[in-house]
């Protein structure tokens, strides 16, 4: 099979010619498999889509045009109002968000005490001084005052998560930079519940070049340089 070891970007699929030689063409994305309704995506384009086989299939096709280059995927789920943004809820945003990747990591540690396999050794050894420092806030519905407090007073356990969320995200290539398609998996799966997020992140990209450096992203968390 000319196409097993043959890789296609998202949106693409492998297409062996008369002479056996396989290249990448565009899905049809009335060949996609059908899927459930909670599998449906929103793209940029306000439009809903059965799912991302569909969408990037989509986006091949128009490959080349204004609109091919302006539709990504926006969120995960069928589209639906999403509320405007205001200046004091993105100025919240990141107490929230430093809070969540701090408890995410607690989790994933609490995880491998009875398997392992979630964080790295290295990244163990980080976590544990979060988890076993009895001043480390615990998760739930906090107000804004009580997580700025807490980051203020406990800065040294907000740091790490900040910087493992990054390099989670920084992998295709792994380059201190961030793409619009490097935040997309963690940035889709949170606008439904977090709608400040796509502001949140245009305007940590200082310098307008569509891409979030490792300095941009952790000065945009209250990360000391």
């Amino acid at each position: 099979d000319s196409c097993r070891n043959f890789h296609c970007k998202r949106g693409k699929v492998c297409h062996v010619d008369k002479q056996r030689k396989p290249s990448c063409i565009c899905q049809d994305p009335a060949a996609c498999p059908s899927t459930k309704d909670y599998e449906h995506v929103c793209g940029t384009d306000n439009k809903t889509y059965d799912g991302t086989c569909q969408l990037f299939g989509t986006k091949c096709q128009l490959e080349g045009t204004k609109m091919g280059r302006q539709l990504h995927l926006d969120y995960m789920g069928s589209c639906k109002y999403i509320p405007h943004c205001t200046d004091y809820e993105v100025d919240q945003f990141p107490l929230r968000m430093r809070d969540w990747l701090k408890n995410i990591l607690m989790q994933y540690y609490k995880r491998d005490l009875d398997t392992s396999g979630f964080l790295t050794e290295k990244q163990r050894s980080k976590v544990k001084k979060i988890y076993q420092n009895d001043k480390h806030l615990v998760a739930g519905d906090h107000t804004v005052e009580l997580l700025l407090h807490d980051f203020e007073k406990n800065y040294h356990m907000y740091v790490y998560p900040v910087h493992w969320q990054f390099h989670q995200l920084d992998q295709h290539p792994v380059d201190r930079l961030l793409t619009h398609s490097e935040l997309a998996p963690l940035r889709a799966s949170l606008v439904p519940m977090e709608h400040c997020i796509t502001r949140f992140f245009q305007e940590c990209d200082g310098d307008q070049d569509k891409l979030i450096a490792l300095k941009e992203w952790c000065r945009c968390f209250g990360i000391k340089e």
